[in-house]
Formats: C-alpha cells, structure tokens, sequence
C-alpha cells in the first residue's frame, strides 16, 4: 500500500510541475500584453469617476491594477495598492460617496480576510482605441517545411487526385 501512495505522490508531483513549466511563460506574457493594450488605451487620470452601485464587468490586471466597466461602454483604469487577493477573487465591491469613487479615497473590496485596497489612481479608458488594437495584425512566425521533414512516399506527390507523383 505504501508503494503505490509512493508513485501516485511522484506522478502528482511530477504532473503539477510539468503543468507550471508549461504556463508559467505565456499566462505572464498574456498578462503583460493585456496591461500594455489597456495602458495604451488610458487617458489623463481623473478625480473620480459616476458610480450608481452596479458594475458592468471588471478585470484585474495583477494585484495593483484593474479595469472596472461601469456600463458596456464606459471603462476606468485603477491603480491600487498592493492587493494581493485581486488576482484570484471571483467579486470585488467599490466605496463610493454621493455615487461618486474618487483616487485617494475610496477602496476596492476585493473580499477575504483582505483589507480593502486603495486606489491610487483612476484613468478612463478609450474602448475605440483598445478594441483597435486588440484587432490590429499579429505577428506570425512563418517557417517553410523542409524536405527532410516530409514523411517517406509523399516526397513529390502533387496531391491532386489520380497522381502518383511519379515521373
């Protein structure tokens, strides 16, 4: 019995590291675009910002920054504090005075034992420009396949039905 815990432990083990080498690299790039693309899209901060209660949607963007979309159309850029649980919570709340969030005042609750994160700043967001450049053209790394790469008997097969390929 011992045994088989043994090597159900060493697959587990071997399995969870196998899945941190493999998305380590491109969740931390994937968020690093999407902090430059909404950074891009930021405007002058501002004051405060309209709040009636309801959010629209949000995203966090690390533990010091998030995007709050107080309708389909209308985004702010927040900067926080060190907020360590942002991350990984599933709801947030923000104080508001008068339906009114202002930088250097109010809080995102970000729930938990946590205590509430700070914002430091808030810019609005231009939706236009992040939308553009979401859709601008990607890069794309194009390599031509080499012969040495093409498997056994397919080597000058046209593939157009009724050839051989043969001289």
């Amino acid at each position: 019995m011992s045994k088989s815990r043994a090597i159900a432990a060493i697959a587990v083990a071997l399995l969870a590291a196998m899945l941190a080498a493999c998305s380590s690299v491109p969740v931390s790039q994937a968020q690093q675009q999407r902090q430059n693309a909404y950074a891009a899209a930021a405007g002058a901060p501002v004051r405060s910002f309209v709040y009636l209660g309801r959010m629209w949607s949000w995203e966090p963007l690390g533990d010091r920054q998030l995007v709050v979309y107080t309708t389909p159309n209308k985004a702010y850029l927040l900067d926080v504090w060190g907020c360590p649980n942002l991350p990984w919570t599933q709801v947030i709340g923000l104080t508001a005075s008068f339906h009114e969030v202002q930088a250097n005042f109010d809080k995102v609750l970000a729930g938990g034992p946590y205590p509430p994160c700070p914002i430091t700043q808030i810019r609005p967001l231009d939706l236009t420009r992040l939308k553009l450049a979401q859709q601008s053209p990607r890069e794309v790394d194009v390599q031509s396949r080499n012969d040495a790469a093409t498997p056994p008997g397919q080597a000058g097969q046209s593939g157009q039905p009724g050839q051989s390929g043969r001289p």
